[in-house]
């Protein structure tokens, strides 16, 4: 035990080093929050601003009181809604931007989209476009066919939405019965215009 004194006494008498600057270690955490804070504030900057270059889109139709029976319903999530072609074009304006849980009912007088905690709003069927299955819209990449992508006029604009039930089968379906829908509308069209 002799031998091990010495060494003992030698341990005993040094301090270790601090491990932790503290006064470092605050400023760069403070420093990141700050970092963080910045990055959410350019981006809803960048968010508003894109909602005011598409101020121009005229105000959303509401959903009618009455639309008549529903041909298909669907519950599910709403993906949002961009220009359509262009799936990254994210549109904005009157709250198409916003992603939210979603209640589809297809009638003979068009699609209502009706989103809690959500602007709610009905497109006539004299302005469905398509309907098809896809695997993207901005903000959401899915599996080939993920997606109930709907395209639709307003204004003079098209638009793509993109739906995802939560039964992903029923989607298929969903996309026919739209897409029979717009034969139908065009070929009564053509023959009310002869």
């Amino acid at each position: 035990m002799t031998a091990l004194s010495p060494l003992l006494d030698l341990a005993a008498d040094k301090k270790s080093a601090d491990v932790t600057d503290w006064a470092a270690r605050a400023a760069w955490v403070v420093g990141l929050l700050l970092f963080i804070a910045l990055v959410y504030w350019l981006m809803r900057e960048g968010w508003k601003w894109r909602g005011t270059l598409q101020s121009d889109l005229p105000e959303l139709p509401a959903v009618p009181d009455d639309p008549g029976p529903a041909k298909l319903e669907l519950s599910g999530r709403y993906h949002g809604s961009t220009t359509a072609g262009q799936w990254l074009d994210r549109i904005v304006a009157h709250g198409l931007g916003t992603r939210s849980r979603v209640e589809l009912t297809l009638t003979d007088a068009g699609l209502a989209v009706v989103r809690p905690g959500a602007t709610d709003f009905f497109v006539p069927a004299a302005q469905l476009r398509e309907a098809r299955l896809d695997k993207g819209i901005a903000g959401k990449v899915l599996t080939e066919g993920g997606l109930l992508i709907v395209t639709w006029e307003h204004g003079d604009k098209l638009i793509d939405s993109g739906f995802r039930s939560d039964h992903a089968a029923e989607q298929t379906e969903w996309a026919e019965a739209i897409n029979n829908m717009i034969n139908t509308n065009s070929h009564t069209t053509e023959g009310t215009a002869r």
